[in-house]
């Protein structure tokens, strides 16, 4: 097996370089079925609401915040996760610690497969 098949969440030079906001960070790990995002986002920090045809799970690896979706605020932790359909609105808000996040797409978002900034999203 190639070595690019293996990363670390913690190693800030892999993968693709994303900035989704001011304070919200991604790095884009892209395969051929799915999709790996491993998102940042500082202290108090939000991304915009938006949405996409692609199906997302999130995993709330460390930290807090809010996960908007639907129009429906809920509270997330670590160890939390969570399943959004295609073209539902979505967004995030960090808390207080910020927010280690690790979203899965499904199929991969071809906007993501450089680097870029901005979420690229079908309603931004």
């Amino acid at each position: 097996m190639s070595q690019q098949q293996f990363f670390n969440l913690h190693d800030l030079s892999q993968g693709i370089a994303r900035d989704l906001a001011s304070g919200v960070r991604t790095r884009i790990f892209p395969g051929e079925n799915v999709m790996v995002s491993v998102v940042r986002i500082s202290p108090n920090r939000a991304g915009e609401i938006h949405s996409h045809p692609q199906e997302q799970w999130g995993v709330m690896l460390e930290g807090s915040g809010v996960r908007i979706q639907g129009g429906v605020e809920h509270e997330v932790k670590a160890g939390d996760f969570w399943q959004t359909p295609g073209s539902v609105p979505h967004g995030f808000r960090g808390g207080p610690e910020g927010a280690l996040i690790l979203d899965i797409f499904s199929p991969p978002r071809d906007e993501y497969r450089k680097a870029g900034s901005g979420f690229g999203a079908e309603n931004s």
